[in-house]
C-alpha cells in the first residue's frame, strides 16, 4: 500500500492527470461507435462492399481484446507512464493514418493497429485515475471513471452523425488528434509510474503466450463479428476459425499454467470474487452493448429515423447513468453491499427490457422511449461500479491490474458476444414470424382481396396499368409483412435480454461477501 501511497496527487495536478486519462478513456470508447454511422460514406468513397467495410469495427474490436490482457504485463516491462504515453501516441497516428487511407484494406490495417494502442488506453487510464486519489476518495474517481466507460459508446452514434454530415468521415479520426498530442504531453508531464519488480529478461517473455492468446481472442472475435454475415458454420473460414479459437485457448491455458513468467496470470481466478465479477462483467458487456446495438438499429431500420437522431435518443439514458455514478461511489463507501446494487440494477435492466418488449411498434414515436431509457441509464449506474468493486475487492498488489484487465476484456468480449446473438436470434425469429404471418394471409379470404384491392386502385390513380399496380400492391403487402415480422423480432430479442438479467438476480444474491466490512475502494478499483 505505501508504493500506491506515494502515487496519490494533490490539487490542480490530481485534476490534470484525472482529466487526461478520462479523455484517452472516452477516445478509446467513442472510437468503438463513432465509424458505425460512417460506413455508408466509406463504402461509397472507398469502392468497397458492406462486408469489407464491416471489417473497419471487426479490427479494432480484435486489436482491442489481443492487448488487453497484457496491459498489466506491458506495464511492467516498460513503466506505466511510458507504456501510456506510446500507446497514446500509436492510435494517435493510426487515427491520422486512417484518415489518409487510400483503400479499404489500409483503413482495416490502421483500424487493427488502432484498436492496438486503444486497448491499453481503457484498462491503464483505470489504474492511473485509482492511484492518484486518496482512499477515502477513490469512489468518487471510479464513479468519473465510470462514466466515461458507460456514456462512451452512446455518445459516438450522434457524434459521428454530426461530424459525417458536416464534413467528411476521415474527420471521425482527424478529431482524435490534437486530443491524442495534448493528452501524450500531459501524460509524460504528469503521471509517474510506481516502481515494479526487475523487468523480465527478453528469453523470460513468454512469446508462445502472446501468439497463442492473439491467434484465440482474434479468431474468437472474428467468428462473432462475421459469423452472422457468412451463416455461421457453413463457412469453411468460420469452422476453421472457431476451431483455432478453441485449440489456442486450450493450449493458451496450458501454457500460462506451466510457464515460469506467464503473459497473463491465470491463476489470479482462484480468487472467488474476481471469477463471480469476470462474469458478471461479461453480462454486463451483454446488456449495454446489445442495448446500444438494438435501439440505433430499430429506429433507423424500421421508423426511417437518422444516425443523428437515433444517437440523440440514447443522451438522457447517459445522463442519468452519469447521474447515479457519485450516488452508488457514495452508497459503496457507507458499506452497502455490492450484490445488493447489481441484483438492483439487473432487475431495472430487466424492467427496460420488458418495457421495449411492450411499446415497440411500427410506429413508436420519440416520447415512448424516454422513460423506458431512463430506466436503462439507472440499471447500467447501479450495475458498473459494484460488479468491478466485487470482482477486485479482495486481490492485492499486483493481482489488481491483472484482475482488472480480466474484467475489462470479459466487458468487450460480453459486447461482442451480445450483439453477434442478438442479430442472430433477431435473423432466426424474422424467418418464424414471416412464415407465421404469410401463412395467416389467405389469397380467398375477403380482407385480404380488398385490402390488395384497394391498394391496386391507389396505385392506379398514380397512373400506373391495372397489371404493374397489382403487382406493386403485391410488393407492398409483403413489404408491411417483412415489416411486422421484424418489429416482433425486435420484440422478442428485448424479452430475451431482459429475461437473461432476471435469471442472473438470483445468482448474485448468493455471492458470499468476503468481509462484512467497508469496501475500500484503494484496492477494490484498480
Amino acid at each position: 500500500m505505501q508504493q500506491q501511497a506515494s502515487l496519490v496527487e494533490y490539487g490542480s495536478r490530481r485534476v490534470i492527470i484525472t482529466v487526461t486519462a478520462i479523455i484517452c478513456a472516452l477516445l478509446e470508447i467513442v472510437d468503438t461507435t463513432i465509424v458505425n454511422v460512417a460506413l455508408n460514406d466509406m463504402r461509397g468513397n472507398l469502392g468497397a462492399t458492406m462486408t469489407e467495410v464491416g471489417w473497419v469495427i471487426t479490427a479494432y474490436a480484435i486489436g482491442n481484446v489481443i492487448i488487453v490482457p497484457m496491459t498489466s504485463w506491458l506495464s511492467q516491462q516498460f513503466g506505466r507512464r511510458n507504456y501510456f504515453a506510446a500507446s497514446i501516441m500509436l492510435f494517435t497516428l493510426c487515427s491520422f493514418l486512417c484518415g489518409n487511407a487510400g483503400n479499404i484494406w489500409e483503413l482495416v490495417a490502421f483500424r487493427f493497429l488502432q484498436g492496438i494502442g486503444g486497448g491499453a488506453l481503457l484498462v491503464t487510464s483505470q489504474t492511473i485515475i485509482t492511484e492518484s486519489y486518496p482512499p477515502e476518495k477513490r469512489g468518487m474517481a471510479q464513479a468519473i471513471y465510470g462514466l466515461g466507460v458507460i456514456i462512451g459508446p452512446t455518445l459516438g452514434p450522434p457524434l459521428g452523425g454530426y461530424i459525417v454530415d458536416t464534413f467528411s468521415w476521415p474527420y471521425i479520426f482527424y478529431i482524435n488528434i490534437p486530443i491524442g498530442v495534448i493528452a501524450t504531453l500531459l501524460t509524460l508531464q504528469f503521471v509517474r509510474s510506481p516502481k515494479y519488480a526487475e523487468k523480465s529478461k527478453t528469453r523470460d517473455i513468454d512469446w508462445i503466450g502472446i501468439g497463442l492468446l492473439a491467434l484465440a481472442v482474434g479468431s474468437l472475435q472474428y467468428v462473432l463479428e462475421k459469423g452472422h454475415d457468412d451463416d455461421w458454420f457453413s463457412s469453411g473460414t468460420i469452422m476453421l476459425l472457431t476451431v483455432a479459437a478453441v485449440f489456442g485457448l486450450f493450449f493458451f491455458i496450458w501454457r500460462e499454467l506451466t510457464f515460469r513468467n506467464p503473459i497473463v496470470e491465470l491463476r489470479v481466478l482462484k480468487n472467488g470474487n474476481l471469477r463471480v465479477g469476470t462474469i458478471l462483467s461479461f453480462i454486463m458487456g451483454f446488456g449495454l452493448y446489445g442495448s446500444t446495438f438494438i435501439i440505433p438499429l430499430y429506429t433507423q431500420a424500421t421508423l426511417g429515423w437518422t444516425a443523428q437522431q437515433s444517437g440523440a435518443l440514447m443522451i438522457p439514458a447517459a445522463l442519468t447513468t452519469a447521474f447515479m455514478m457519485p450516488l452508488i461511489g457514495m452508497a459503496l463507501q457507507k458499506g452497502v453491499k455490492q450484490q445488493y446494487l447489481v441484483a438492483a440494477g439487473m432487475l431495472l435492466f430487466f424492467l427496460y427490457s420488458f418495457w421495449g418488449y411492450k411499446i415497440i411498434s411500427p410506429d413508436t414515436g420519440k416520447d415512448d422511449f424516454f422513460w423506458m431509457l431512463i430506466l436503462r441509464g439507472m440499471g447500467m449506474g447501479m450495475l458498473f461500479i459494484p460488479i468491478t468493486t466485487l470482482a477486485l475487492s479482495t486481490l492485492k498488489g499486483q493481482q489488481i491490474g491483472q484482475g482488472a484487465a480480466f474484467t475489462g476484456m470479459m466487458r468487450q468480449l460480453g459486447g461482442s458476444f451480445g450483439i453477434a446473438l442478438i442479430t442472430t436470434y433477431m435473423a432466426m425469429k424474422n424467418e418464424v414470424h414471416r412464415s407465421d404471418l404469410v401463412s395467416q394471409l389467405n389469397v380467398n379470404d375477403l380482407d385480404v382481396q380488398q385490402r390488395v384491392q384497394m391498394m391496386k386502385q391507389a396505385f392506379m390513380a398514380k397512373g400506373m396499368t391495372p397489371d404493374v399496380a397489382l403487382n406493386a400492391a403485391y410488393k407492398s403487402m409483403d413489404y408491411m409483412v417483412m415489416k411486422q415480422a421484424s418489429v416482433l423480432s425486435y420484440m422478442d430479442a428485448f424479452l430475451a435480454l431482459g429475461g437473461m438479467f432476471l435469471i442472473c438476480i438470483p445468482f448474485v444474491l448468493m455471492v458470499k461477501n468476503s468481509k462484512a466490512k467497508k469496501v475500500d475502494l484503494s484496492e477494490a478499483m484498480h
